[in-house]
């Protein structure tokens, strides 16, 4: 995320996520421990990208929030509509329960693949 996060930069940023926000599924997570100044129209910007991923069967998770970005989020009450982690690991951490089923298993097979056994 830009260290600012107003009018300006959050269309700036929000034309650069939008191809990861119309795929199938979206999951993405924004790091805002850089941002120093997030306004009202940030604020918008985080939760059209929330809504667009829930669109589309998917989540975005904010990670790493800066102390001006946890206040801000805090004061318009919107902080509790976001999965927020402490780092981004975390929050990426968090996906593997979206995975399909199917998916989910072919994972699990990779870790484990069938012993052979005598008959």
């Amino acid at each position: 995320m830009p260290a600012r996060v107003d009018a300006r930069t959050a269309r700036e940023f929000l034309r650069d996520v939008q191809p990861f926000l119309t795929i199938d599924r979206p999951q993405l997570v924004f790091d805002l421990s850089q941002v120093v100044r997030l306004d009202a129209a940030g604020v918008e910007m985080l939760l059209h990208c929330m809504s667009q991923a829930h669109r589309r069967d998917g989540d975005l998770k904010l990670a790493s929030l800066s102390p001006q970005s946890a206040v801000v989020l805090e004061l318009t009450r919107t902080e509790r509509l976001f999965e927020i982690y402490d780092s981004c690991t975390d929050a990426i951490r968090s996906f593997s329960g979206f995975l399909p089923n199917a998916m989910r298993l072919q994972l699990l097979d990779r870790r484990h693949p069938p012993t052979a056994t005598a008959a």
